[in-house]
């Protein structure tokens, strides 16, 4: 019985170490092409919501945990993940993109990038990840919904369930309410972002 027991543990530790090699041996040859896709991806969303910008540069002082702080003293569940600098042809910074991660759709965390000129105007959004209600939700993707946020300057937007009569006014999504209030709150943390740190420039 013994003698089972240590060949079957054996057997079992040999398999495990295998295992642990072929799964490390498939995240190295992996890696590279998923960071090279998600860097593509992130990108792509710079440039739908900023269309103008010649290139896109890190911005150096973005402290991810002050931003933590900054969202929590406003009263949002949301995450700043990411500030790029929009930059113009001369080098020029034509404005920002925030990336936010909003933590209260109606299915899971929704991930989007909203545009910001220098003076302060929304030039739109673009999501890289959301798994909302086909149908409902997700309709947060079609330009009905988000051409509400696009060219506006306002200090705070707000979800209406009629048709808007401002430009702080965004009709919500029918059956969605809770996918359009994440989008929204997402845009209003980008924008107390830009106010808070960025308003007035940064090279």
């Amino acid at each position: 019985m013994n003698k089972k027991i240590v060949h079957d543990a054996l057997i079992l530790t040999a398999f495990t170490l295998v295992l642990g090699f072929v799964l490390g041996l498939v995240y190295e040859i992996t890696k590279e092409p998923i960071a090279a896709a998600d860097a593509a991806t992130a990108q792509a969303a710079y440039k739908e919501v900023f269309q103008d910008a010649d290139s896109f540069e890190a911005y150096a002082e973005f402290d991810k945990e002050a931003a933590v702080s900054l969202m929590e003293e406003n009263g949002y569940n949301d995450e700043i993940t990411d500030v790029q600098l929009a930059k113009g042809s001369d080098g020029s910074t034509l404005g920002y993109v925030i990336t936010v991660l909003a933590k209260d759709g109606s299915q899971a965390n929704i991930t989007f990038s909203v545009g910001i000129a220098a003076d302060g105007t929304v030039n739109g959004y673009s999501i890289t990840s959301i798994a909302e209600t086909p149908g409902l939700g997700d309709k947060a993707k079609n330009e009905e919904f988000y051409s509400q946020f696009q060219n506006k300057q306002v200090e705070k937007f707000d979800v209406v369930k009629q048709a808007p009569v401002s430009d702080s006014e965004i009709e919500a999504i029918s059956g969605a309410t809770i996918t359009s209030r994440a989008m929204t709150n997402g845009v209003n943390a980008s924008i107390t972002y830009f106010e808070t740190v960025l308003e007035g420039g940064a090279e």
